[in-house]
């Protein structure tokens, strides 16, 4: 110990960080989150937007509640993937919505993160489906195509007749944030710059969107038009292009890669 005590202070600070310095090296290796960290959060929302847009159920969107437990793995030749246990709450009244698990990973490749997610909800199938059959006979009764702009208002204002279309674009542009996002740029959807519904002939509800998003940490606002055609308890197919891709229109129809089965409808569950 006096030998410890004696050692010089970069000496001493390097013998404490050796145990972290060989972790961080070691192909496979596992590290505790602090589950408060933007990373942690910022894959928690990642599996979040995957859930939101496989669900194809506005009266299923889910928001991040709190990261319980974070940690992430370093996985030669593929990535980083964080494995992750949060709490969620309803993206409409905040209240308490459930528990999930889920895995997150960012491939060392340009393509989408990697998403298995399982969660317990608060609501029921029935509830959902119900609250899905009220806002798409609203949507399919219009007199008239609905037309809107900045949704919400400055103000933060949300008018009851537009609420179906901005919750549908929610559920719309989780894929987008979900397919954009990476290790270190994550997305908001700050407002629907505007809206205007199609008319059909068959069943199918279909909008052409603009959705702004907001891009953390840099806080840029990225413009992206976005076509979605939505019928309850049909995948919701999106179409869409961003003023900052170079690529052409990306399409999804919440078939895509990755797993949101086994979602559990159990009342006040909690893992």
């Amino acid at each position: 110990m006096q030998g410890l005590r004696a050692a010089p202070p970069a000496a001493f600070l390097l013998l404490l960080l050796r145990p972290l310095l060989l972790a961080a090296a070691a192909p496979g290796a596992e590290r505790e989150l602090n589950p408060s960290s933007r990373l942690a959060a910022g894959a928690a929302r990642v599996a979040l937007y995957y859930l939101n847009f496989q669900a194809g159920s506005p009266g299923a969107l889910l928001a991040l509640g709190q990261v319980r437990k974070a940690t992430l793995k370093s996985i030669p030749d593929s990535g980083h993937k964080y494995y992750l246990q949060f709490t969620t709450e309803d993206y409409k009244s905040g209240e308490n919505a459930g528990s999930c698990l889920a895995t997150v990973l960012y491939p060392k490749t340009k393509s989408p993160p990697v998403v298995t997610i399982k969660c317990m909800h608060t609501k029921d199938q029935k509830q959902i489906e119900e609250e899905d059959n009220r806002l798409y006979q609203k949507l399919r009764h219009q007199t008239k195509p609905i037309i809107g702009n900045n949704i919400p208002d400055s103000y933060g204002n949300i008018e009851p007749a537009l609420e179906p279309v901005w919750a549908l674009a929610v559920a719309g542009s989780s894929y987008i944030m979900w397919e954009k996002s990476t290790e270190n740029l994550g997305y908001f959807m700050a407002q629907v710059k505007s809206v205007k519904q199609w008319i059909r002939k068959d069943d199918f509800t279909e909008f052409d969107y603009t959705v702004l998003l907001h891009e953390i940490p840099t806080q840029e606002i990225v413009s992206c038009h976005m076509r979605l055609t939505w019928l309850p308890g049909h995948p919701l197919k999106v179409k869409y292009f961003c003023a900052s891709d170079n690529q052409g229109l990306e399409d999804g129809s919440g078939m895509e890669s990755g797993s949101a089965a086994g979602i559990l409808n159990e009342r006040g569950a909690n893992f």
